[in-house]
C-alpha cells in the first residue's frame, strides 16, 4: 500500500495500526490532533515533516512540552511495523484514508470540521463515498411496516441509481442494504466494529468485488463492537447522503434516538420519519422535535422517492458548510 507521506504521518500518530503492547504511549485521539494540526497550519508545516524527528526538534519546531513531544516522536518510530500491517491488511483488500488525502469524503470534512474522523479504513469503492444517496437507519427489531419501509427505501435507491447508506447491523440495515444490492444499485455500510470480519461475509465480499458496495469505519479494522463505537459512528451515515429517513427508534435511548436528534440539531440533511398508525414512541418524539413524516405505504413509485424527498423538505435550511483541517 502506497501512501503519501502526509497520510503516512497520521497513520502513525492517530492509527492503534502495528501498536506495541509495550508502549506507555496511546495515539492521538481526535482531541489530540485538532490542536496540533491546527499548529501545523500556523507554522505552515505539513504533517510529514515530522517524520524523522527527534523529541527535542519536535519540541523546538513546534513548541510544545516535552512530555508532548516525546509521545509524537514515539509514536513516529513504528515506520517498519506499519508497512508491514499495512500490507496483510492490503492482501485482504482493505485500503486506508486520512483527512490529508485528497479524496477523503468531502462532506465529512464540511459537515463534521474538526469531528471528521482522522483516519477511515474501507473495502470496496471509495468513489461511493458522498455521492447522492439517502440514509436509511433504525432498530434491529422491526414491525411489518418498518421491514416493507426498509426494503422500498433500498429498492428505490438501487432502481434509481442513488447509494443507499447505512450500518452493518441486523434489521434495518441488512434489509435496505441488501435490497439496493438486489436491485442491481450500490451501497455504503457504515461499520461499528470489524471490517476484517465483515468482508469475510460472501454475499458482502461478492458486492465489494462487483464495486457496488463499500464498507468503511473510523475504527482499527478488526476492533469488536462496542455501544460507544455505535453511537460515534451514526454521524458518520447521516453526513455522507443528501437525506435520511429513520424507519424505527426508542425513546431516549439507543444509536438511532442519539443519531437522528444529532442530525435535527446539526441540520445536517433532511431527517425523516416513518409514520404509521402503530409506530414506535421514539418516531412519534421525533417527529414532534422536527422531523419530517415519511407515510406508510409510500405514495408513489420507487423512481419518485427522490423527487418526493426533495419537495417536501424544500424549506430545510442546512448549516454554511466549511472544510475542516487535515
Amino acid at each position: 500500500m502506497i501512501l503519501n507521506p502526509d497520510s503516512q504521518a497520521l497513520l502513525l500518530l492517530c492509527s492503534h495500526l502495528a501498536l506495541s503492547s509495550s508502549l506507555e504511549y496511546s495515539p492521538l485521539s481526535l482531541r489530540d490532533w485538532n490542536p496540533l494540526a491546527k499548529k501545523l497550519q500556523s507554522l505552515s508545516i505539513r504533517p510529514a515533516t515530522l517524520l524523522g524527528l527527534n523529541t527535542e526538534e519536535l519540541k523546538e519546531l513546534l513548541g510544545i512540552p516535552e512530555e508532548v513531544s516525546e509521545r509524537i516522536a514515539r509514536l513516529l518510530q513504528r515506520s517498519g511495523s506499519l508497512a508491514i500491517e499495512l500490507e496483510r491488511l492490503e492482501s485482504l483488500g482493505i485500503h486506508v484514508l486520512t483527512r490529508a488525502d485528497a479524496d477523503y469524503p468531502v462532506r465529512y470534512k464540511q459537515r463534521l470540521k474538526d469531528a471528521a474522523p482522522t483516519i477511515l479504513f474501507y473495502a470496496g469503492e471509495k468513489a461511493l463515498l458522498g455521492q447522492p444517496g439517502i440514509a436509511v437507519v433504525g432498530s434491529r427489531h422491526l414491525e411489518e411496516a418498518g421491514q416493507v419501509c426498509a426494503e422500498f427505501v433500498g429498492s428505490a435507491c438501487g432502481l434509481s441509481g442513488l447509494v443507499l447508506y447505512t450500518g452493518g447491523a441486523k434489521g434495518v440495515d441488512s434489509l435496505s442494504m441488501n435490497a439496493a444490492l438486489a436491485a442491481r444499485g450500490t451501497a455504503v455500510g457504515v461499520l461499528a466494529d470489524s471490517l476484517e470480519k465483515a468482508i469475510r461475509d460472501p454475499q458482502k465480499r461478492a458486492a465489494v468485488s462487483r464495486g457496488d458496495l463499500c464498507l468503511v469505519t473510523p475504527y482499527s479494522p478488526s476492533a469488536p463492537f462496542s455501544v460507544g463505537a455505535a453511537m460515534g459512528r451514526n454521524k458518520l451515515i447521516y453526513t455522507l447522503a443528501d437525506f435520511a429517513i429513520v424507519v424505527a427508534s426508542d425513546v431516549e435511548k439507543g444509536g438511532t434516538w442519539a443519531g437522528a436528534t444529532e442530525a435535527l440539531k446539526e441540520k445536517w440533511v433532511p431527517v425523516f420519519v416513518l409514520d404509521y398508525p402503530q409506530m414506535p414512541e421514539g418516531n412519534i418524539l421525533l417527529i414532534k422535535k422536527g422531523a419530517f413524516k415519511f407515510p406508510h405505504p409510500f405514495p408513489g413509485s420507487y423512481h419518485q422517492l427522490k423527487t418526493w424527498l426533495e419537495s417536501h423538505s424544500a424549506d430545510t435550511e442546512s448549516e454554511p458548510l466549511q472544510p475542516s483541517l487535515f
